[in-house]
């Protein structure tokens, strides 16, 4: 059975191969996710070929603390309270700053931010010292990793895996366009 939080030296592990541009597995708030340094171009176009997901969508970014993120996204234009209200664990689309590279927003001119509670994911964006990629572990099509078993029968063993639980939600984050409080994703 996996630990509930993640040993230290698991997270060191996790952080050396996203420093070197590499693609992990770890567990998110109820299925596996793909993550990367969203820095590194090349390593986000082996999440998206793994996923077969097209460039143009675009990428979540997630970390533990809302200062993790804050060079990714703008202020303008949304109702100040609402990140306070929704995180964590809700999807915000904000605006994106004019850094953030087409290949993490994709064809949009906002970003997706998750802030988590959950072990891993707290534990890896502090070591780590920023956001990292957030996408479910799964080809475009196929249900979202919720065990080991289809992990591997996905992806083989061709992925480097945060050994730790995941957590107890069932359903997908909801997803709030920040600029009108709409709900995009229930």
């Amino acid at each position: 059975m996996l630990p509930r939080h993640p040993r230290r030296q698991d997270i060191r592990r996790g952080i050396a191969h996203l420093r070197r541009g590499g693609v992990i597995a770890y567990p998110t708030e109820g299925v596996w996710g793909l993550g990367c340094d969203p820095r590194q171009r090349r390593a986000l176009r082996r999440v998206l070929v793994l996923k077969r997901r097209p460039q143009h969508k675009g990428v979540l970014l997630v970390a533990g603390r809302v200062a993790e993120t804050r060079r990714y996204w703008s202020a303008q234009g949304i109702n100040p309270a609402l990140p306070a209200q929704l995180w964590p664990g809700t999807t915000l689309v904000l605006p994106a700053t004019p850094k953030v590279p087409f290949w993490i927003r994709g064809r949009h001119e906002s970003i997706a931010v998750r802030i988590s509670t959950h072990p891993a994911i707290v534990a890896l964006s502090h070591a780590f010292g920023g956001a990292i990629v957030s996408t479910s572990a799964n080809p475009a099509g196929q249900q979202p990793a919720r065990d080991l078993r289809t992990l591997y029968r996905y992806f083989g063993r061709s992925l480097w895996i945060l050994p730790a639980r995941l957590g107890r939600q069932r359903r997908p984050s909801r997803i709030v366009d920040a600029r009108s409080g709409r709900i995009l994703r229930e």
